[in-house]
């Protein structure tokens, strides 16, 4: 069999997994897919830590592992999304570096393929992360759910195969912000759902953080939903018109009660409090939209690279 599948692993500050994830795809390889060709390539986000050390080793060791050191940290979305890009592979698998998206699956995914599936995802139907966590991502998918016009796959984190036609899409798309997450979910041909518990980190820590979640959650609503800009309208005109037929009412009340109303701001300032927050929440709101337009008017490159390892050496993975 001569197909070839391609492994991305995007990294920040991955020091204690990469050298153990790189054995445990290898292991994979020669014994559950030993006909098929591989490449596995990684995609560094600027680690300050000994991540591009040990990358660098393991390129010169093995001529089927890539690397790829962007210049910048170019963000949670960027990069994976360019790397996705640079793969050579029949079909593509994402999986993070952490050990949380289970190595073993690797297997499943290709069977799947074979079947003529173009996308197959994982989903995580259970996850050892934070209870509390969870439960705020699972209200979040079923909101945006509803809300979006474009369907939206719960639990999704971008962990599956795509096929090389698929990957030919995202090479096309040209988005400078991309939500690989939405793309799939709306561009995606054919696509089987797999689910999986998700483990706990294998080692260090974490690099999302409440800010990072906020980021994906605005990308995905402002990208995928218009629901946010009709609710401004309707409520915009709402509070509009009980605005004018409260002043109208005490407009009224105060010529005919002079006396009780000549020194009564309080309703005014409340009104003034209340009017005032309402608008501040949906200006905060366009804004956001307004944010991901210029994204997209800048048009900046997704990643800047400073160098590549192994992308002019001839693939061996046949030669094992």
């Amino acid at each position: 069999m001569d197909k070839t599948i391609s492994i991305l692993i995007p990294t920040y500050n991955e020091q204690e997994n990469v050298e153990p994830l790189t054995k445990a795809i290898l292991d994979v390889f020669a014994k559950e897919l030993p006909a098929y060709r591989y490449e596995i390539v990684f995609i560094d986000n600027c680690s300050t830590d000994e991540t591009r050390p040990i990358l660098t080793r393991l390129c010169a060791e093995n001529p089927n592992i890539k690397a790829i050191f962007n210049a910048k940290n170019f963000g949670q979305f960027n990069s994976p999304y360019y790397g996705l890009c640079q793969t050579t592979g029949d079909a593509t698998i994402l999986l993070c570096a952490d050990f949380q998206d289970p190595v073993e699956m690797i297997p499943q995914f290709v069977h799947e393929w074979e079947q003529g599936y173009k996308i197959v995802c994982g989903i995580k139907a259970t996850s050892r992360e934070n209870k509390f966590v969870r439960l705020l991502r699972t209200c979040y998918y079923k909101l945006i759910r509803k809300m979006s016009s474009v369907e939206q796959i719960e639990h999704f984190t971008g962990f599956g195969l795509y096929d090389r036609s698929f990957i030919d899409v995202l090479r096309q798309l040209d988005d400078p912000t991309p939500f690989l997450r939405g793309i799939v979910a709306e561009l995606g041909y054919k696509r089987k759902d797999i689910p999986y518990e998700q483990q706990r980190r294998r080692a260090g820590k974490t690099k999302n953080n409440w800010y990072s979640l906020y980021d994906a959650a605005m990308l995905s609503f402002t990208s995928y939903t218009k629901i946010g800009l009709r609710i401004a309208t309707i409520v915009g005109f709402v509070l509009s018109l009980l605005s004018l037929l409260i002043a109208l009412v005490y407009l009224i009340l105060k010529l005919v009660f002079w006396d009780t109303f000549a020194a009564g701001t309080m309703p005014i300032l409340l009104g003034v409090f209340v009017f005032s927050s309402v608008q501040l929440f949906f200006i905060g709101l366009l804004g956001e939209y307004v944010m991901s337009i210029n994204a997209r008017v800048i048009h900046r490159p997704l990643v800047i690279e400073e160098t590549r390892l192994n992308f002019d050496k001839p693939d061996k993975s046949a030669d094992r």
